[in-house]
């Protein structure tokens, strides 16, 4: 079958050779409680969290950059998934949380049918999605939790390998911002749309477009700012990214969230940033 579930449609035959997203089959580093997701989504227990390789975007200042460039990880059976689906739930997690899936839906689909769990699925997303996917996916999604990377062209251009970021991730977002918010009294979420945004140095005038354009998206939708860029991946080529952000840079996108009266926002502080946060990939 020749793949066509990312923007990219490379057409590969992904049982037999890797996509552009690197890989073929399913292939996982890591799963476990994780406990650093919105509060909303880790909640009491941590969001079970299954961290998938391979990556069609390839950003050069990925945090995971051993995972999106298929360095290290596990194949796995789809059989193998819905087993860990269900070790998951069992150990308490507060969701299924699928970290970059797109290039597995039909697998995570296959898996689903073989179990369905009993608490919400999470679709972890970098954004670069298509609808006809998104479609797909949403039988069984309770929760998009997407990036919103880039809206200019010419910074998708120079960190990744897809210029046409902005082309695919506006009307996904638009699409994922469409899911009913249902929040249970206590403050988990059972279903809806969050949008995160990292901000990257001298970026900031980009991360002004984001807050406006998630300012456009109904007032469901969570906006989860993030100030925890840590220099690391593939940036010996890039001077501006060998740094974090200034506070400068971070309180301009700060003033346009509170210009824009943005409701529903996740506020990460500037010290959040560190390889600390990083998950060890010790699967």
């Amino acid at each position: 079958m020749n793949c066509g579930v990312c923007p990219v449609s490379c057409g590969a035959d992904r049982k037999k050779s890797n996509g552009a997203c690197g890989v073929s089959g399913v292939k996982i580093a890591k799963y476990y409680l994780h406990p650093f997701e919105e509060p909303p989504v880790s909640f009491k227990n941590g969001s079970g969290c299954i961290f998938f390789c391979g990556c069609s975007l390839k950003c050069v200042f990925c945090q995971n950059f051993e995972l999106s460039r298929n360095t290290r990880g596990k194949e796995i059976t789809v059989k193998e998934l819905a087993e860990i689906f269900k070790r998951l739930e069992s150990e308490g997690a507060e969701n299924i949380n699928l970290v970059n899936p797109t290039h597995y839906l039909k697998e995570i689909g296959e898996a689903l049918d073989i179990y369905l769990p009993q608490i919400p699925i999470v679709w972890n997303t970098h954004g670069y999605e298509k609808i006809q996917s998104l479609e797909e996916a949403d039988k069984f999604v309770d929760i998009w939790l997407t990036d919103l990377k880039f809206i200019d062209p010419a910074l998708a251009k120079r960190y990744t390998v897809r210029a046409d970021y902005a082309d695919y991730a506006l009307p996904a977002l638009k699409f994922m911002a469409d899911k009913p918010l249902k929040m249970r009294a206590d403050g988990k979420m059972l279903s809806g749309c969050i949008v995160r945004h990292l901000v990257l140095p001298l970026a900031a005038y980009d991360s002004v477009e984001v807050v406006k354009f998630v300012s456009t998206l109904p007032k469901s939708v969570y906006f989860s700012l993030m100030a925890q860029y840590t220099p690391f991946g593939d940036i010996e080529k890039y001077k501006e990214l060998q740094r974090k952000i200034t506070p400068r840079e971070y309180n301009r996108v700060l003033d346009e969230v509170e210009r824009c009266a943005l409701e529903n926002v996740f506020i990460q502080q500037p010290d959040s940033s560190g390889e600390n946060f990083i998950p060890r990939w010790d699967f």
